[in-house]
């Protein structure tokens, strides 16, 4: 099941805990759809740097709103400094408001989030038909953070036939991008502890 996870990073730990309780939940078959926050990354990171777009592919890792939207220039070559870097990182991190604003609060990012969405339904249509090498990024019951209290968490993912094929470990992170990290999971852990708290609060 995809889960267009914006801007609640509890939608997906409250759609597990449903599934558990019905004695169903396959933890390699729930994905919380993270995409549009690697086309933002890529796309803002294009007009900084003025390359093509589709030519970058920035990684992001963490949860799906806000502060836990976390970046990773530097596994892609980039280095920002200052206020660059720092209004870069708002922007990733808090673009949607950007459309909102632009719509007078009348819509948000519909179409690009239709797209994002599309474009990891292919993808997981891909690897279910035996293609391999297909990795997104996407927010799953992940173990790379489940000993800080953070069982859910998004990172590159390889995808196969049955769903979650293998979790990607973050990599190597600057200073910053662990300050940044460490934000996120702190606040992430909060947001699915929530999830976790209405779902079985709510049967």
């Amino acid at each position: 099941m995809l889960i267009i996870s914006n801007p609640v990073n509890s939608t997906v730990p409250i759609t597990a805990e449903v599934f558990k309780s019905r004695g169903v939940y396959n933890p390699k078959k729930l994905f919380g759809v993270t995409t549009l926050d690697v086309v933002r990354a890529s796309r803002f990171i294009s007009q900084l740097k003025n390359t093509d777009p589709a030519n970058e592919n920035i990684t992001v890792v963490g949860g799906h709103s806000g502060a836990t939207i976390v970046p990773l220039l530097s596994q892609s070559g980039y280095e920002l400094q200052g206020a660059e870097r720092d209004e870069y990182i708002k922007r990733v991190q808090f673009g949607g408001d950007e459309v909102v604003q632009a719509k007078g609060g009348a819509g948000s990012a519909t179409l690009s989030m239709a797209m994002a969405g599309a474009r990891f339904a292919e993808s997981l249509l891909k690897a279910a038909q035996g293609q391999k090498n297909v990795v997104e990024p996407t927010f799953v019951d992940s173990p790379l953070y489940k000993d800080q209290g953070v069982p859910y968490f998004a990172s590159q993912v390889t995808l196969g036939a049955n769903g979650v094929e293998e979790i990607h470990p973050v990599g190597k992170l600057t200073e910053f991008e662990q300050g940044l990290l460490e934000v996120c999971l702190k606040d992430l852990k909060t947001n699915i502890e929530k999830g976790e708290k209405w779902a079985k609060e709510n049967p």
